[in-house]
């Protein structure tokens, strides 16, 4: 065998580039952890560049790079869920090992691909996919194997953190925010995934799979963005005690002793979270992933979430375990299977079918905003329908008027099934003295 491990890197964008570089800077520690050289043979892109070394091979043909024979693993950070597919199982096809950070990739075709790819006797490694640098994949499959995990929630956007840490902090608004947060690069032209929450969503379904042993299943994601988010709110959730914070949840439910709401929650929306909560505190582009598991219990992680040095810090880690594999057969460059985690940490075969609830048997705390008549008996009007659903009340806060005689209510509640906040809600909003739509956000104690 062959003393170095030749890579295809596909995309030559802000990742793909950070990756070359990483090479460069950290060539030597890369041979001392490895034992072999590893070099770049061929790269992908659309136009010939004049700044990438003269010995590797610049091409547009992605499927000829992925079939090449002179290339062992294949590097795709290209993007998009069409092409990107196209070559990754092109390259499984041919032997090659894979590296992505494509997240909505594995997150729509993840089964389908990982399933090819053990046909194959090859892997798909994707830690990239998921908050950057932070080395959230590894610890779930590995570090955290003999634990059992209850569940999970993140910050797992950086743009959506960003938005959300300027609002609070300098009282700007979302608009304003969102603008600044184009200029700076962190959120596209079009940054519908981001404050949607789609892109946090293919991250949730990924960290939800590992963390339960179910298939992927992006499709059964509840998904909320943080368009809706007013000054006004995150004004007021900072006076009860709560910040706001956008965060993807994965939450294993054992139907407290109801087979029917027994299942898997996952969950993408705003959320009050108290103010000395391990996540409130990760502010900016920070991404961070709280993990509550048995016997260990929570461990936070966090870091850098995006750019070229944590991505390709990501997507190295993932080289340097494709290169061990390699290396774990003398004399060929086949896998050994027995060296290497699963692809989503349970044995395929093993994969549960553990139901994902539907939304409206989710189970959260609520912040109501009400804006209602100053007449007497509004709140115990909106006391009683909250009572009459078994909905119980933590808090509640009533605010000077912003519209002559009419008055803002604040309601914190204890957690409830959606269901029941749903017809609550209903009930309140057909009342005579509601001025507006109650505004609602979820909230989690994290405990």
């Amino acid at each position: 065998m062959s003393n170095s491990i030749k890579l295809a890197i596909l995309g030559l964008g802000t990742v793909g580039t950070g990756v070359i570089n990483l090479i460069n800077d950290n060539l030597d520690e890369l041979k001392r952890r490895s034992g072999r050289d590893i070099i770049v043979t061929e790269v992908g892109t659309r136009r010939q560049r004049d700044d990438i070394d003269t010995s590797i091979m610049q091409s547009s043909d992605l499927m000829a790079i992925a079939a090449s024979d002179n290339v062992d693993i294949v590097i795709e950070v290209i993007g998009g869920t069409t092409l990107a597919k196209d070559v990754i199982m092109q390259a499984i096809k041919n032997g090659k090992h894979v590296v992505t950070a494509n997240k909505a990739l594995l997150a729509e075709h993840g089964n389908e691909i990982f399933a090819f790819a053990e046909e194959n006797n090859v892997h798909v490694a994707y830690e990239a996919a998921v908050a950057g640098g932070i080395p959230i994949i590894k610890v779930m499959r590995e570090a955290l194997a003999a634990n059992k995990i209850d569940w999970l929630a993140g910050i797992i956007n950086g743009t959506g953190n960003f938005i959300m840490t300027e609002m609070r902090d300098k009282g700007r608004p979302f608009a304003d925010v969102l603008e600044e947060a184009q200029e700076l690069g962190y959120a596209e032209a079009d940054p519908t995934f981001d404050v949607e929450g789609i892109d946090a969503a293919h991250k949730l379904a990924l960290l939800a799979s590992i963390a339960f042993g179910i298939p992927l299943q992006f499709d059964k994601v509840y998904c909320e963005g943080i368009t809706g988010i007013t000054l006004q709110d995150v004004n007021y959730a900072e006076e009860l005690g709560y910040r706001i914070k956008h965060l993807g949840f994965a939450v294993r439910r054992d139907g407290q002793g109801n087979s029917d709401d027994a299942g898997v929650e996952l969950r993408v929306h705003p959320t009050l979270i108290p103010q000395d909560a391990l996540l409130a505190n990760v502010n900016g582009v920070k991404n961070a992933v709280l993990v509550n598991s048995h016997p260990l219990g929570q461990t936070l992680y966090c870091g850098d979430g995006a750019g070229a040095g944590a991505t390709a810090s990501a997507v190295m880690a993932d080289v340097m375990d494709l290169v061990r594999v390699l290396g774990s057969k003398s004399g060929d460059n086949q896998n050994n299977n027995g060296h290497h985690v699963p692809h989503l940490a349970f044995i395929p075969e093993q994969l549960s079918d553990t139901p994902i609830l539907r939304a409206e048997q989710m189970i959260t705390g609520y912040y109501l905003r009400v804006h209602a008549y100053d007449s007497p008996g509004v709140l115990a009007d909106i006391t009683r329908i909250l009572s009459d659903a078994g909905i119980n009340i933590d808090a509640i806060l009533q605010k000077p008027a912003h519209k002559v005689g009419q008055v803002p209510v604040i309601i914190l509640t204890l957690p409830v099934v959606e269901s029941q906040m749903n017809l609550a809600i209903e009930k309140i909003e057909k009342l005579e003295t509601i001025t507006d739509k109650v505004v609602r956000i979820r909230l989690d104690e994290l405990a």
